[in-house]
């Protein structure tokens, strides 16, 4: 199989994996994320079967006090019911505080894990709050495509042959009379290069030599988290719990973040490294040619 094709080809595997999911049971994110917000977010309908002041709270949920009033200020725990000076907390406040103390951990700040709980207690459906099908098998794209009238984006470019090269490799997209910048960010860095003599058709060429190996990386990366998620979900096999499934849809998001900043900072790693044997290798030859004059 070709390198460039198998990323594009394992992304919809995971894709495939998603739609099964939402055959085999249509609200399987839904039920899953509600077996842990339900108690947590409805405390008119669950009844406690505890009472707690807040150092006894802090202590069974993992936390400290301090962070147990942060919370509160930002909304995110219900008040706790008063009885004189001292302030009580339940059963409910509890399973709250343990989810969102889980979802911190697992890298949402503050002001995400209020707004999940503040959609979900507003009836809106999870998957489309937390965009998980988007944030799994759609675009991964850090950057976001630009679209404007196509004159704007041959003038962006400033070379008519070079920008039917980036048509052609789907760095830009042509559609209705408009130019669909798809990577602003690539062509920023080029028009940047050119301003210190490089070529744009040099600039192209390198761009169209890297991609096939940014494939390979990608295609290594994304096979391991489908085999990841192959081994829990397979073909004619009922699905697992739907927590289990979406704690793989957790791993998956988190996985994909991970790989992004491991291999950001491998290649930014091995560039400093290349460029300080390329430059160490013109010295030598500067220097040698320099004494034999």
């Amino acid at each position: 199989m070709p390198a460039a094709k198998q990323p594009r080809q394992q992304a919809g595997a995971i894709s495939q994996i998603l739609r099964r999911v939402r055959r085999g049971s249509r609200d399987v994110i839904d039920s899953a994320v509600s077996q842990l917000f339900d108690a947590a977010v409805h405390p008119d309908g669950v009844a406690a079967s505890g009472e707690y002041r807040i150092d006894e709270l802090a202590q069974l949920a993992g936390t400290t006090t301090r962070n147990i009033r942060v919370y509160r200020d930002r909304g995110l725990l219900h008040p706790p019911l008063r009885v004189g000076r001292i302030a009580l907390f339940n059963d409910t406040h509890l399973t709250r505080l343990r989810l969102i103390t889980s979802m911190l951990d697992r890298g949402y700040n503050i002001a995400h894990v209020h707004e999940m709980l503040s959609a979900w207690e507003q009836g809106k459906d999870i998957g489309d709050v937390l965009g998980l099908e988007d944030a799994i098998a759609g675009s991964w794209a850090t950057e976001k495509s630009q679209r404007m009238p196509l004159a704007d984006g041959k003038r962006l470019i400033d070379d008519d042959a070079a920008f039917d090269r980036l048509v052609g490799n789907g760095v830009i997209k042509l559609d209705d009379g408009d130019a669909i910048i798809v990577r602003p960010k690539l062509i920023e860095a080029f028009n940047e290069i050119r301003q210190y003599g490089v070529g744009i058709d040099t600039l192209i060429d390198i761009h169209e030599q890297v991609v096939p190996h940014l494939d390979e990386i990608s295609a290594i990366l994304v096979r391991a988290g489908v085999d990841q998620v192959a081994e829990k979900i397979k073909p004619g096999a009922s699905l697992p719990a739907d927590t289990e499934v979406a704690e793989l849809i957790t791993m998956l998001v988190r996985f994909r973040t991970q790989a992004v900043a491991a291999v950001s900072a491998t290649l930014a790693s091995s560039i400093e490294s290349t460029i300080e044997s390329v430059v160490s290798e013109m010295l030598t030859e500067y220097v040698e040619k320099a004494a034999e004059q």
